[in-house]
Parts: C-alpha cells; sequence; structure tokens
C-alpha cells in the first residue's frame, strides 16, 4: 500500500521508512513557531524544564504580529517577553516592529518554511503552509515549550480525505471561494484531526496566495493541517526564496484515503459565509440587502499582494459608501512597500480607505478595527464566530476581496 503525501513527510521526519494513518510517532521539527499571545506562555514553560537553550537557533521563529502595534500596557509586556527571550537565544527568525508582518505570510515569503517541511506553531492557522508542500499544524503553548527545547513533536498520523476540485473558476471566484464551500459541505468538523489534500486542475492552476488561502482555513473545517502537491507554481515561487534545502513529496498512486470528493468549480459563486459559524455558507445571490458598517481586507488569509490588486482593480475610481469604513492591511513589509509602489495606495485613499500597518489586529477582534454593538463586518479573515471581531452582538460575514471591494462601494453584500 502505498502512502499519501502527508504521510511521506512524516515517516521522514520520524525516520521510519514508512507510516500508516492512526499510528503515533515521535517527529523531528524543522520550525516551530510562536506569537505574541501564544509563545509567552510557551516560553514560561521552557524556562520550567530547566533548559537553557533552545534546541536549534535557526529552528524557532517568534513573531509578535497579533497586537502590532501593541495597543496596550499588556500587549506590550506580551511582546517584551518575546524580545527579550528572542535576544537572549540569539534566535535567526525573530522579526519585530518594521520587520513584523503576519507569522503566515512571513514565514512563506521569507523561504524560512520549505516544501517538505514538518511546522508546529502555536496557532492554528499554521496549517497554511501545506500550500508548499508542508505538513504544518497548529499546537498548544507547552507543546511549543517541549518543542523549542528537544526539536521533537508527538503526533498521531492522521487520516486523510482527498478533495478532487475540477473545471474553470467563473469570473470572480477565487480560492476563498472554494474553502468557504468546502468547509458549507463537510461542516466546522467534517475533517477533525484529517488532513485535507486538495488535488485537480483547478488547485493545478491557481497562483500560491489562492493555493495559502485555501489550506489556511483547513482549520475552520477541524482540519489537521492541509496539503497541496507542489509543482512548477510552487518551485517558482520558493527557488528565489529558500533559506534552505527542500524536498517535493506527492502521494502515491495507491495511497489509502478515508474519503475522496469531487467537487466542480464551473457553476461556483462568490461565498459568504454569514453570522456565526465558518460553515454557514450562502451564495452570494441569496445575500439581499444586508447592510454593513465596515469591510476589512488583510490577515493571513487574505492580505497578500494579489489580494490587493484584485481589491484595487474593484475601488478604482470609485469611493467607499458613506455608512462604511473601509480598512486594508498589507500582511508583510514587504507587501506594504509593494502595494505602495504598484499604486495601489493611491487608489485605496482615494476610495477614502484606511490603511493600517502589518498586523493580526481587527480579525481577532484585538485592535485596529474592533466592531460596535449591532455592528456588521464583512471581512476577508477566517472566522466568524459570537464576539470574534469585538461586542458579542455585533455580527462577521467572511468573502473573498472582490466581494469585500464591491461591497465596500456599494455598502451592503454585493456580488464583484
Amino acid at each position: 500500500m502505498g502512502m499519501t503525501i502527508t504521510e511521506k513527510i512524516l515517516a521522514k521526519h520520524a525516520n521510519l521508512d514508512s507510516v500508516k494513518a492512526g499510528q503515533f510517532i515521535e517527529a523531528n521539527v524543522d520550525i516551530a513557531l510562536g506569537n505574541d499571545i501564544t509563545a509567552p506562555l510557551a516560553i514560561k514553560e521552557f524556562k520550567k524544564l530547566g533548559i537553557k537553550k533552545v534546541f536549534d537557533k535557526n529552528k524557532v521563529s517568534l513573531i509578535p504580529d497579533h497586537f502590532t502595534p501593541n495597543k496596550d500596557i499588556k500587549s506590550a509586556e506580551q511582546s517584551k517577553i518575546l524580545r527579550e527571550f528572542a535576544k537572549d537565544q540569539d534566535l535567526t527568525h525573530y522579526y519585530d516592529q518594521a520587520d513584523v508582518g503576519v507569522e503566515h505570510v512571513l514565514l512563506p515569503e521569507k523561504g524560512i518554511v520549505v516544501p517538505g517541511d514538518l511546522v508546529i506553531g502555536a496557532d492554528s492557522h499554521t496549517c497554511t503552509y501545506g500550500a508548499l508542500g508542508a505538513f504544518s499544524t497548529g499546537v498548544g503553548s507547552t507543546d511549543l515549550a517541549t518543542t523549542m527545547a528537544i526539536g521533537k513533536v508527538w503526533l498521531k498520523v492522521p487520516e486523510t480525505i482527498k478533495f478532487v476540485i475540477t473545471g474553470k473558476l467563473p469570473q470572480g471566484v477565487y480560492g476563498k471561494d472554494i474553502i468557504l464551500h468546502i468547509i458549507g459541505i463537510i461542516g466546522v468538523g467534517g475533517a477533525l484531526y484529517r488532513a485535507m489534500e486538495f488535488t485537480g486542475d483547478t488547485i493545478e492552476n491557481l497562483n500560491m496566495a489562492d493555493r495559502m488561502t485555501i489550506c489556511n482555513m483547513a482549520i475552520e473545517a477541524g482540519g489537521k493541517s492541509g496539503i497541496i502537491t507542489p509543482d512548477a507554481i510552487t518551485e517558482e515561487y520558493v527557488k528565489s526564496r529558500a533559506q534552505r534545502p527542500y524536498e517535493f513529496f506527492a502521494s502515491d498512486p495507491d495511497a489509502k484515503y478515508l474519503e475522496v470528493i469531487h467537487i466542480d468549480t464551473t457553476k461556483l459563486e462568490p461565498k459568504i459565509a454569514f453570522p456565526h459559524l465558518p460553515s454557514n455558507i450562502k451564495n452570494i445571490s441569496e445575500a439581499k440587502n444586508i447592510k454593513i458598517d465596515q469591510v476589512v481586507i488583510g490577515s493571513c488569509t487574505n492580505g497578500r499582494i494579489e489580494d490587493l490588486r484584485i481589491a484595487a482593480n474593484i475601488l478604482k475610481g470609485k469611493t467607499v459608501n458613506e455608512n462604511t469604513r473601509l480598512l486594508i492591511i498589507p500582511t508583510t513589509p514587504l507587501i506594504y512597500k509593494q502595494a505602495m509602489e504598484e499604486g495601489l495606495f493611491s487608489i485605496f485613499l482615494d476610495a477614502k480607505a484606511t490603511i493600517s500597518p502589518p498586523t493580526c489586529g481587527p480579525c481577532l477582534g484585538g485592535h485596529m478595527g474592533v466592531l460596535a454593538k449591532g455592528e456588521k463586518a464583512l471581512t476577508t479573515t477566517n472566522r466568524n464566530f459570537v464576539g470574534r471581531m469585538g461586542h458579542p452582538e455585533s455580527e462577521v460575514y467572511l468573502c473573498s476581496p472582490a466581494v469585500a471591494a464591491a461591497s465596500a462601494i456599494k455598502g451592503e453584500i454585493v456580488a464583484p
């Protein structure tokens, strides 16, 4: 019996010839990641172990991105813990202030995560790196602490659900619509502790930004990870970025899957996740007369330069509705600079949008766009739980950058 791409990566990192779903392994970790919310606890637990140095200063990355720039004393103290620990440990991949970006956009951009890696991060959206052909998954802060100490993680090899996605995408439909459609089909627990492998000609024709969007939201279906077989598009993305050697893996033809789900995208509409679950999916044609107070374009899901270009193309020469606020968040300094140099900032500012420095901020209801009671937000982020972006009586709708931009102009949810 052959192995899936996930099983092959895990077998290599466990120094085994093969593994199978349900097997418990101890695997070597290529990158261990924490942020300004999760890493302070991990650092505290690490110090309790009595170990003086992390297992490898080149394989531990700390990114204070959630409350950047610091919004209050508590967030400043959290960031200070990371800053001091990174200095004490001489960490290679610590980014702060003008160098910081949203972690799951920054690490691939800098070539810190590469194909074939095993990555664990104390953040649920660590699954983003599956778009590169890596096994990446979120863990708790205590798991991060022990991994920083010994460089290994204990895992159960997940079963894999294979999604065969075919057909040419209609105009105005993107990777975000594909993953929202999938979550709508299987639900928020439909892939619980399972690897979600995305295949098919639709996936093969997507750019890396859309692939990252899809893998990013595997966790919203309960997935242990999301993964896409690397190819020429992956190679083009990583070859000039990779800071170390990488390896492409692919599933065997006779690999065993828990389930295979086929999806035809030829008639797919833009999708909207209605409150209060990412699985509460409706077609854009079903979203009637929903007035929006705030629109957010950004986050580790949809804050890449490709997303900003889509939004700018729609916003050019238009103005945001007088009853709606539009917040644009380029997710890394490089993307910020690209957007500025390409003239996107002029388009956004002329449209009366607000441009934020790189931050996770409003996605988690932290800062830079918190919602008041009764307000409704349309956002390119990944979650719309009760109180996710502010007041528990506010509402969050999820969509693509194209829908977000068009709706900001109209002041209500509309198709691009």
